[in-house]
């Protein structure tokens, strides 16, 4: 059976065959998928906004203005005659091929010479400007010179025949040549349309070199196309005065510029004066000599000496300064607090000496010096936490104020260091009560001593002051808080279980355990 080919449906715009991948079905008819456009306005269609008549395929819009209804309140408004039936858009070949080439030139004002755009001349208003090379271009002149790529702000660059070009035409007319400037690394860049087909002819000699015999002709050609001459010099150009790159003096293109100072360097060029180290937008920094350095070498000529200005705090920073220039801007200190006398009273009171607010300490009511506020004894460096204030008008630590003038006798020192071998108790006062001072008149000091109490060692009980250390059980000298405090009714004061003992209720379950009579 011979072979049949499989006949595909044809597209109703171009009576080709339409394949799977690329159909586009309406009306029951099938379209490529470039095929499926208005045939008025040349809209590319889906299946939304697509409307087919007698095989040809229409926007919404389209299709009402040939086969809608026409006369008042068909048109754009309400009460609006409308007569279009596209008439005006018979034209196709207009929507459907694009054109080829360059633009057909424009009537437009031409502009005075030097003034308008560069390449056609003509007056560029805002709309539809393009800058480069501090001139305006049109929009669609601002293309490369050979190869007419649209160009915009990233690709473009500017040539020194006051021309525009992409970055691949440019490097081609203005790059560097020679090994490694080609496309791979080592190969040979010798562009024929610019270099006169040497280096076309020199590549072709330079692949067959190893399989035929050459004439002397073409050695020398093999020989300049291996070893080709690259002038990298930045000064082989000179640039008008005040004009080139700072460094050297030559002529920066687009290409190689690189800005600082308001001046144009090459990339080349863009170096630390000192150093030598390669600089970018990030590092570099502008010297009042007009030249530019890296930060260190900034910091180091430029920047501020002394004490605390180097890598390390404390550290001195000498970069760039004489003997006499360090020698004066050492700080200086005088460590002598009398040197500057206060008037009476109002100095510090440990030297008499005048005390400025930076190293002021407070005190009893009185301004000291950092350095004068320690222990009047054993000299320790205070704080507002260790200090206190002595009767004496002077400062003490902690210790040595309980040593003066805390409470005395034994269990008030560092530890009870009296010790009885005899058994008897080596306190005078087992009771730990007072037995001197004033005696309270009428009954108002503390009622298990009868002396006055003050407001630092009195403890309070249905409205009643004890002293800290009368504030005991009546029954068994247990000491007291608000916590375990019990008021008896016969005027003194109780722990709970002696409380309880006494004036607690009485029977078969109120004793220690559930249960158990309680007679106490």
């Amino acid at each position: 059976m011979p072979f049949v080919a499989i006949e595909h449906p044809k597209c109703v715009k171009c009576t080709k065959s339409v394949y799977a991948a690329e159909e586009r079905i309406a009306g029951g008819y099938k379209w490529h998928k470039m095929c499926f456009k208005c045939e008025l306005c040349g809209k590319f269609l889906d299946s939304t906004n697509c409307a087919e008549h007698d095989k040809e395929l229409y926007c919404k819009n389209c299709h009402g203005r040939k086969y809608g209804p026409k006369g008042y309140g068909f048109g754009g408004g309400a009460g609006c005659l409308s007569t279009d039936n596209g008439e005006h858009l018979s034209n196709v070949s207009y929507y459907h091929t694009k054109p080829q080439g360059a633009t057909e030139s424009r009537n437009m004002a031409m502009a005075p010479e030097g003034e308008g755009c560069p390449r056609c001349g003509g007056f560029v208003y805002m709309a539809e400007q393009m800058l480069a090379k501090g001139r305006s271009w049109h929009r669609e002149c601002f293309k490369c010179a050979t190869c007419t790529k649209r160009l915009d702000s990233v690709n473009c660059c500017e040539g020194s025949d006051k021309d525009i070009y992409c970055k691949v035409c440019y490097g081609k007319k203005f790059g560097p040549k020679g090994y490694g400037y080609g496309q791979g690394a080592g190969a040979l860049q010798s562009d024929p349309a610019y270099n006169g087909g040497i280096g076309h002819r020199g590549a072709g000699v330079q692949s067959i070199g190893l399989t035929c015999d050459l004439n002397d002709e073409t050695e020398r050609d093999v020989s300049t196309s291996r070893a080709p001459v690259i002038d990298t010099s930045t000064t082989s150009i000179k640039a008008k005065p005040g004009q080139g790159c700072p460094r050297c003096g030559g002529v920066v293109f687009a290409a190689e510029q690189v800005l600082a100072k308001g001046s144009e360097w090459h990339r080349k060029c863009f170096k630390c004066k000192d150093c030598n180290k390669t600089l970018d937008s990030i590092i570099a920094c502008d010297g009042p000599d007009r030249d530019v350095y890296c930060k260190t070498c900034y910091g180091k000529k430029w920047g501020p000496h002394g004490y605390g200005f180097a890598c390390g705090s404390g550290f001195l920073q000498t970069d760039g300064l004489t003997d006499e220039q360090i020698a004066g801007s050492r700080p200086f200190y005088n460590p002598d607090t009398t040197s500057i006398k206060a008037e009476k009273g109002e100095g510090c009171p440990r030297c008499g000496g005048k005390v400025f607010a930076a190293e002021q300490q407070l005190a009893k009511g009185a301004m000291w010096h950092k350095i004068c506020f320690n222990c009047a004894t054993c000299h320790r460096p205070l704080d507002s936490t260790l200090a206190c204030d002595g009767p004496d008008k002077e400062v003490y630590c902690r210790s040595c104020y309980g040593k003066y003038f805390g409470p005395k006798g034994f269990g008030y020192g560092h530890s009870p260091t009296l010790v009885s071998t005899k058994g008897e108790s080596t306190m005078l006062f087992s009771e730990a009560r007072p037995t001197s001072g004033v005696k309270s008149r009428n009954g108002n000091g503390c009622l298990r001593c009868g002396y006055e109490v003050y407001a630092a060692e009195q403890m309070i009980s249905k409205n009643k002051l004890w002293h800290k250390r009368c504030f005991t059980c009546a029954d068994c000298s247990k000491s007291l808080d608000s916590t375990s405090l019990n008021d008896g009714p016969d005027g003194d004061i109780h722990c709970r279980p002696c409380y309880a003992k006494h004036f607690g209720p009485k029977g078969c379950g109120f004793g220690m355990g559930a249960g158990v009579l309680s007679m106490a």
